[in-house]
């Protein structure tokens, strides 16, 4: 018996990774968060599966559920939105199996600030403007932030940043980044990236605010700030140079040779 942890994607149903389609069709058991994994992802489920929603369920429900597949011998599938390495609650529940003994695999999935970027049509690195990416939140009733962790100092960075399950905050949060950004950093929420119902709104630091006073969002939206949002007149990236030498463009255009 196993429990295969799968990211079940932002929430397209074909943003499923194959491996993790295959293993819920394996799987007799399904464990899935109601809340955000569409319904279409649970059509791979073998006939006759045990499906749980696990929305209202409480950890030690939850840790209930495995223990009654590891009784029955059944794998189970755990399936999560967006990708498992962050936001997920999956630490936690790995403590729980290994404490039972209980095997497990990981299977990725295609966060949410891709879709979002994906949905932007953006690259959220661009030679020269911007070169990293932070993912943050800010405190929230489930989880609070560490004390070093700080959104001031991300943005004393001049990063990217993909700002999650904040968007009730947004206020707090253009207040807190117009001193390091300025005012006219280009901003843009995107509200339920890749599914059906996606909605997205672009402004700036001092006029987002203004953009979404008659188009609230809630809870899955996902905010990003940066100047590579709004950049057009980048220096196109090396990689691709004539005259960048690599591997596989040596100075003889032979393949293999030439540095990289």
């Amino acid at each position: 018996m196993t429990v295969h942890f799968i990211g079940a994607g932002p929430g397209a149903p074909d943003l499923l990774t194959l491996r993790g389609r295959d293993l819920i069709a394996a799987c007799p058991v399904c464990l899935y968060a109601g809340s955000l994994i569409p319904p279409a992802i649970l059509a791979h489920c073998p006939e006759g599966a045990r499906i749980v929603d696990t929305a209202p369920l409480s950890l030690e429900e939850i840790e209930a559920e495995y223990l009654r597949a590891q009784r029955d011998g059944q794998d189970v599938a755990r399936l999560h939105s967006g990708d498992l390495s962050v936001w997920s609650a999956l630490g936690e529940q790995i403590r729980l199996l290994e404490k039972h003994a209980i095997p497990y695999t990981v299977t990725p999935g295609v966060p949410a600030f891709a879709a979002a970027a994906a949905a932007l049509g953006r690259e959220l690195t661009l030679p020269e403007v911007g070169q990293s990416l932070v993912l943050t939140r800010t405190s929230g009733r489930a989880s609070a932030m560490p004390e070093k962790e700080k959104l001031s100092a991300f943005a004393a960075t001049g990063a990217t940043l993909a700002l999650h399950l904040s968007i009730h905050v947004l206020d707090r949060i253009v207040e807190e980044l117009i001193p390091h950004y300025g005012a006219d950093c280009p901003v843009a929420v995107v509200y339920r990236a890749s599914w059906p119902d996606e909605r997205i709104v672009k402004g700036t630091l001092a006029t987002i605010l203004g953009e979404l006073q008659n188009r609230p969002m809630e809870r899955t939206a996902l905010i990003l700030v940066g100047r590579v949002l709004g950049a057009e007149d980048f220096r196109a990236s090396a990689l691709y140079s004539v005259d960048y030498q690599r591997r596989f463009r040596g100075r003889d255009s032979r393949a293999g040779e030439g540095e990289d």
